[in-house]
């Protein structure tokens, strides 16, 4: 008997519509002889819609908006339980998506679901936190800055003062709780650095500002559960200045180089701190580890994404492909990992007896 596998995409987040392309991908991969595909869509406003089960993959990204005429699910635990849901993918970017939100509905809900846990959904997204975590385990990155709104509104000339002792031109201004690269500008001076900040506060009440540093961009796919695996390694060399929202989605200049040029011993070092990030984090399921690299091979940890991009396109999936895993054998392998750990989970004790 098929396993009914409930897709949740779109949501209220900026990163609405990468969400839409990774549904439609995976709608593409996804084998119909094993799963029965019921699309949930997460509206703009944040309203859940159901679809009628997919007897094929979706064509055209448009077919996954559902409007008011489809049935609204007010009722999300009756919804997903009454449907009697095997395992939810959540195919969900940025706010309300990868923070841990819609994780901590699942986990109450006590469905299995794809990806990463409360703890490591919320803190990888924060940035501040996830940086926070990576050094207690002693994992180099470049030096950081960070404040909220209230903080940059009241003393705005000490921070800037701050940031001007602590970092070097240039600095690198995003937003704590989102990704895609939305909100994040260059600054190369005052003027430019107040205009950033000013852009990243639209985003989230809470700034990182990172020193620049002059390097490579080299990433890495991790996928397990308490033993997690490493890919190959993948080199960004973006055309614009950095590897911003279009050079990701849109613009289609990027160069993405598989497996990336280095050597051996940093690979290797790149694999070691990947699995320690993923552990302090206690990730599950699947990250993309960001790196940089500089000329003379020191290897710092940029980041942890815990939802990355999941098109075929996509550096995740490129990566595994590369390392010998197709896209829907990734599909597949990601579905048995959300099963395997909510069985762990099962075991717990819940009573005193």
């Amino acid at each position: 008997m098929r396993k009914k596998l409930a897709l949740v995409y779109g949501g209220k987040s900026a990163e609405h519509e990468v969400s839409l392309s990774t549904a439609r991908a995976v709608t593409q991969a996804v084998d119909f002889n094993n799963y029965e595909v019921i699309p949930v869509y997460i509206t703009y406003k944040g309203e859940w819609r159901k679809g009628l089960p997919l007897e094929k993959p979706v064509e055209e990204i448009e077919e996954l908006r559902f409007t008011a005429t489809e049935e609204k699910a007010d009722d999300i635990h009756g919804f997903l339980n009454g449907e009697k849901v095997d395992v939810v993918f959540p195919l969900l970017h940025g706010t309300n998506g990868e923070d841990g939100t819609v994780q901590g509905l699942f986990e109450v809900m006590n469905i299995p679901y794809v990806g990463n846990g409360v703890l490591a959904s919320s803190a990888g997204m924060d940035k501040v936190v996830m940086k926070q975590l990576f050094d207690q385990v002693g994992l180099r990155q470049v030096p950081y800055v960070h404040f909220i709104r209230s903080a940059w509104v009241q003393q705005k000339d000490r921070l800037i003062e701050q940031m001007e002792q602590e970092l070097q031109w240039p600095m690198f201004i995003k937003p704590a709780n989102l990704g895609s690269s939305v909100g994040i500008s260059k600054a190369t001076n005052r003027e430019s650095l107040i205009n950033a900040v000013d852009t990243a506060l639209k985003f989230d009440r809470k700034i990182i500002v990172e020193q620049g540093v002059t390097a490579r961009e080299i990433e890495m796919g991790v996928m397990g559960n308490d033993e997690p695996q490493c890919s190959v390694t993948g080199e960004i060399k973006p055309v614009a200045a950095f590897y911003d929202y279009e050079a990701k989605y849109q613009d289609g200049n990027t160069e993405l180089v598989i497996p990336a040029e280095v050597p051996t011993d940093v690979s290797t070092e790149m694999k070691d701190m990947a699995i320690r990030a993923y552990k302090v984090l206690d990730c599950a399921g699947l990250v993309r580890a960001d790196f940089f690299v500089t000329a003379n091979n020191e290897v710092l940890i940029n980041e942890v994404n815990t939802m990355p991009g999941f098109t075929p396109k996509s550096m995740f999936p490129l990566l595994w492909q590369k390392t010998g895993v197709s896209y829907p054998e990734l599909i597949e392998k990601l579905l048995a990992l959300a099963l395997e750990r909510h069985a762990e989970k099962q075991q717990l004790q819940y009573t005193m007896d």
